[in-house]
Parts: C-alpha cells; structure tokens; sequence
C-alpha cells in the first residue's frame, strides 16, 4: 500500500516569507527600472518619459502665449515696436483721412499670377468632400494630404489649355479672392485696410477675379470674366455718380488689364463691343503696380527647367531630392507638365526680342551694383554715389544672352563662339525606358540628340529662346503662339493686329483713344533681380529634366552680379527694371504710335529698404515685387489718386533708377 508523507514545515516560517517577499520586490524593480538612492526608491527616467515630457512642455508654453496673445491689450505690439524703434508713422490711410481725404473714385484691384485663390466646383473620386474648398490659397492643406490629386486638378488640358475631363476649377469672388495668399501673408489686405479708413466700402472696391492659369481670351470664353469685370466698371460709374474708376493691376494682372482694354472696345464676338471711348468714358487711371510690360526672363528660366535662383540652389544642396521619385513623387517633373499646362505663363515670355533685351554682345541695362550691402534709406544721391564707387569693381554686363551653357561661354565674345544650329535638328534615340516615370514631359521625346543639339548652340538670346521653347516644349508653344505673341509691330495698321494674341503685348497694339486717362508704372528699384542664367547638362536618368542652372558659376567679387548661376540686374526681385518702366519712359511717352492720344504717363519708383528688425514684419519700405502693396509710400499715392489727385499732384515722375538712360540705349521706332 501507498503512504502519504506529510512536508516538514521550515524551521523558521517568517524568514523564508520576508526572502520570498524580497524576491518579489526585486522582480518588480527590475519590470519598473527602479534604483535606490539613501533608501529610496526612484523610478529610472526612459525615452518614452522624456518624449512626454516634452510635448507637454511645448504644450503648456503654448497655451501660455495663447493666453497672453489674448489678454493683452491689442495696441501692445505696437507698443514694443515703438519702445525699440520709436514712434511708429501714421498708416497711409489714418494719415491723408486726417488731411481730409474721402472716397470719391471707384477702386478696382486686378491680381496677378498666382495670388488669387481658386476653388474646386466640381472633381474626380480623389477629390472627394472638396466641393468649393480653395485648391489654391488659404493654407494649401489638400496640397499635403493629397499631392497628386491636387496636382492633377490644378493641371489643365495639354491640346486645349481649358478644363480637364470631370475637373472644374474656378476663381474665387470678392475682395476675400486675393486680399491674403495665404495666413498671415497679405497681398491686398493692407491697401483695402487703408482705403477703408478714408471711407471705402466693397461697394465702390472690386476684386476683379479670374482664373489666372488660363490665356487671358479663354477666362472669357469659360468664365465671361472679361465681360464680369466691364458690367462691374459700369455699375460702380453709375452708382458712384459717374466717377471714373481708378484700375490697380498687379504683376501679370497688368498685361490682362492691357488685354481687357483692347477686348472691351473691340466688335463682337470677339470683343466686348463697348465702342472706341468706353475707356475714356469709365477709366480715370490705370496704377501699375510690378508691371512686366516686356515679360521677364524668370519665365523662361521656369518653362525650360522648372527653375528660378532659389529652387537651383536647393537642389545644389539637397542633390536628386526634387528630382528623384522621393516619397513617391518626382516633385520637379510633376510641377513642369503641371505649370506646362498653364497658359497664362506664355504672356510673361520676353517680347521685343533683341531690340529690347540686347543681342549676344549688346544689352541696354549695364553697370548695375548687385552688391549684398543694401541701402536702407531712399537718398537718391547716397545711392548713385555708391554705384559710382562701386563701377571699379564691375564689368559691363552683357544681358543679352539670357541663356547660356556654361560660364566661359557667358563672357566670351560672340566671334569665339562656336555654335551649331538646333533649329530643325532631329529628336532621336530616346534617353531610356520611360515607361516607368511617374510622369511624363516633352524631354522625354527630345532623345539624345535632340538635348545635344539644345547645348550645342551654346547662348540664346530673346529672339532664339522662342525658337528654343519651341524646340523643347512644342505643344506648350502651339497652345501660346494662338493666343500670345512677343515681337514689334511693323505697321499697328495692319489688320492682322485686330486679333486678341496681340492685345497683351504693348509692342504689337495701341492704347485706347483716352487723353484724359493717366498711365502709372509704380515698382520697386534696388533688389538683384533674375535677368539671365548659366545652365549645364544633367546626368542623364530615365525620368530627368536635362538642363540644369549652374549654381557654381559664380563672379570673382562682391559687386558681381553673377552669383549661384545667375545674372541680376536691377528691379523688384521678380520683374526687371528694364520691364517694368521703358513702356512709360519711352514706349508710351508723349504722342507715338503705340499711345496715339498721348496719355499721360508716369513712373513711381520705390527703393527697397528691408525692415529694420522682425516686429516690422514685410516691412514699410519694402520695393519686394508682392510686398511692396504694404509699401506706405505707395500705398499714399493710390488713395491720393483714388481721391481726385493727378500724377502732376503727386510730383511727376519718382525716379531712383537709370532707367531713362537705359530706355535711350533702345533703338525702338516711335
């Protein structure tokens, strides 16, 4: 049989608990990584701890200055800024209302290429629950959620430059369409601001929105903005007792206004059909703000390589990140057949060719000073002699080749140049299997050949870079040659002019029958602006964009206006001074044959000066090409003229630049 033996007890019951309880606590401080410092126990400090940490830090000092931004009073920054920098002027506004200044013409503000919003009225299933959200302006968020649908709706039709199949995107109305580009970043918020305190209200201010990517005839043919803006103009007339309209246009908003002036005299259908004096019946001014009369190199530099100084640059320092498929986008590629969609952009191409923008060994504009070293007054004369010290150390600039491969091939002599003729070479083998690129563009049929032949010819100047874009975007350029076009009228007789790809080229058409209508070109002097560039050949890949702005080529001193594969020259950052003031120094001065009534015209110069320190933000002096519409100087002369002001009222001509002298160098037939 079986026996059950019974287990010995310990001998010593109460130690072996207190053994088995400190194993116990020694599992425990081993799960909790806890340490014993004087007895006690403190708990280990781990990644995750310190993660917490700071999220909760950054939080609470958040809401911290969340609730000293709202309870303190709303005239404390200002305070700060004049206890650091003095007392603040009076805004343009607070100051002429003071002067007894009141609303009495009609405001219409014209925005420019791409600082109006637009809104989706209609997509496809990646768009959904987007129904009248802004796909351009605001805070851009569906452009980070989302970026190939967003991509794929701002893109146009390649064959017609009009709305895609399922995809509708319109402009969006009223001041709100472009008073901000984005939170915080005003565009005309500031001058509506000031109109305001003299007594302006939306019913005698109008945000003459249109879609700013389409060719200036079609936003008439989809949207009848053209036909928007003319029932407005009148409107505003007849309900402010007759008084003319004062038209502030901005950037390319300035060559549609130019075109909605031709337009809306010209017979119908394909004018407005409102008689040779409309404009003379409804217009007291038309205030150019940035104006790129004559175009500007920028576009041609972002039609062949999806480039301007700053994206060059970055690429420089971040080698293949915007070329290569990096997070499944090739974000250079995707925005070149995006903006290659775009027709508007053809209108900003350099028109006048060499006459205006000089030949291989010749150009207008010359000794400019592109040094870092800023003047930060508007003392003309303190300015001119800096230049002067300055023409020591410069060259004289040959403008003329806007692009160039290479930069001994920039400085050489026209006679060294060894050059072989793209036009008509054959586009052949192609660079690889492209049938695995994200996306496609017109490089991907140019072949080896084709890319050699391009470099092969080594400058082009304004005319030849026309045949270039041809050459390398040939269907981007049939769309633009329907509706724009960039030389000099022989005979603005001819009825061939009478069409609309001309009205927008103040070369090739007329001002209206209006003398007593004035003419203003206000922009900003005294930035390095982007005037011609040094390419180079990329290494070739199966999905890249062949030419490249060369960041190394660089000038041998501070004065030198090459720097990071660019030539600068004088303007506002965006459009040269070339551009922007010879059509009123020149082109339009006096009776000649592009201003046959001999309106008046004037030039307001506005020489840069950066804010003095961050509380001034954009700053008050700024000549920036957007910022200059917070410009106090400006911003006076719009509501002075809006007010009943003539430009011999403000004082005739501001003039900081030698633009008048560089306008002589041009040997244009008047």
């Amino acid at each position: 049989m079986s026996y059950i033996r019974r287990r010995k007890a310990p001998a010593n019951p109460v130690r072996n608990e207190e053994e088995n309880g400190k194993d116990k606590e020694k599992e425990k401080e081993k799960k909790v990584k806890v340490t014993r410092i004087g007895g006690e126990k403190i708990k280990r400090w781990s990644c995750v701890d310190s993660c917490c940490w700071f999220v909760g830090l950054i939080c609470s000092i958040w809401w911290f200055l969340l609730f000293l931004y709202n309870a303190m009073p709303a005239s404390f920054p200002q305070y700060v800024a004049e206890a650091i920098t003095g007392p603040l002027p009076d805004p343009p506004g607070v100051k002429l209302r003071k002067e007894g200044l009141t609303v009495n013409h009609p405001v219409v503000f014209v925005p420019g290429i791409v600082t109006g919003g637009l809104e989706l009225w209609e997509g496809r299933q990646c768009a959904e629950g987007l129904f009248r959200k802004r796909l351009w302006g605001g805070t851009f968020g569906e452009l980070y959620k989302r970026p190939l649908c967003w991509v794929e709706h701002m893109s146009l039709d390649n064959e017609t430059g009009l709305d895609r199949p399922g995809i509708r995107v319109r402009p969006v109305s009223g001041l709100v369409a472009a008073d901000y580009f984005a939170p915080g970043y005003f565009v005309w918020a500031v001058l509506i601001a000031n109109l305001a305190r003299i007594g302006y209200e939306e019913k005698n201010m109008y945000m003459a929105a249109y879609d700013w990517r389409i060719s200036f005839q079609n936003t008439e043919v989809r949207d009848r903005s053209l036909s928007r803006i003319k029932s407005n103009i009148e409107l505003m007339v007849a309900t402010n007792g007759g008084k003319k309209v004062v038209v502030i246009p901005h950037s390319m908003g300035v060559l549609y206004f130019l075109h909605f002036m031709k337009w809306v005299e010209a017979p119908g259908p394909m004018g407005g059909g409102g008689g040779s004096d409309w404009c003379a019946k409804h217009i007291k001014a038309v205030m150019n703000i940035g104006g790129p009369f004559l175009g500007v190199p920028k576009s041609v530099a972002g039609l062949f390589s999806i480039e301007a100084r700053d994206i060059a640059v970055a690429r420089t320092f971040a080698p293949g990140f915007l070329d290569k498929d990096v997070f499944g986008l090739q974000t250079l590629q995707h925005l070149m057949r995006m903006t290659r969609t775009w027709d508007s952009t053809m209108s900003m191409i350099p028109k006048g060719g060499d006459t205006i923008w000089g030949s291989l060994d010749w150009s207008p504009d010359v000794f400019y000073n592109c040094s870092v070293k800023k003047h930060k007054n508007n003392d003309t004369h303190s300015a001119f002699q800096n230049d002067k010290e300055s023409l020591g150390f410069t060259k004289n600039i040959n403008y003329g080749r806007l692009i160039s491969f290479g930069k001994d091939i920039a400085e050489s002599h026209s006679s060294k140049l060894e050059r072989l003729d793209f036009r008509g070479a054959l586009k052949g083998r192609n660079l690889g299997n492209t049938s695995n690129c994200d996306v496609w563009t017109e490089y991907h049929e140019m072949g080896v050949e084709g890319i050699k032949a391009v470099t092969d010819y080594k400058a082009y100047t304004a005319d030849s870079v026309l045949d270039l874009l041809h050459f390398v975007a040939p269907k981007m350029m049939k769309r633009g040659d329907a509706h724009f076009s960039h030389g000099i009228a022989d005979n603005l007789d001819d009825e061939k002019y009478k069409h609309y790809k001309y009205w927008s080229n103040p070369l090739e058409t007329t001002l209206p029958n209006a003398p007593d209508m004035e003419i203003y070109s206000m922009y900003g002097v005294g930035i390095p602006t982007e005037r011609a560039y040094v390419y180079k050949l990329t290494p070739q890949s199966e999905c890249h964009i062949p030419f490249q702005i060369d960041t190394s080529a660089n000038g041998g001193n501070e004065y030198s206006c090459l720097r990071d594969g660019v030539y600068s020259s004088d303007g506002d950052e965006t459009v040269p001074v070339l551009s922007a003031g010879f059509m009123c120094a020149k082109g339009w001065r006096g009776r000649t044959r592009f201003n046959p009534s001999g309106i008046r015209t004037f030039i307001r110069e506005y020489d840069h000066a950066p804010p003095a320190n961050l509380l001034e933000g954009r700053g008050t002096q700024s000549g920036a090409h957007v910022d200059i519409l917070g410009n106090f100087a400006l911003l006076e002369d719009i509501i002075r003229v809006a007010a009943g002001a003539s430009g011999e009222d403000l004082g005739g001509d501001r003039v900081h630049s030698d633009i008048f002298k560089w306008s002589e160098n041009i040997n244009l037939v008047l």
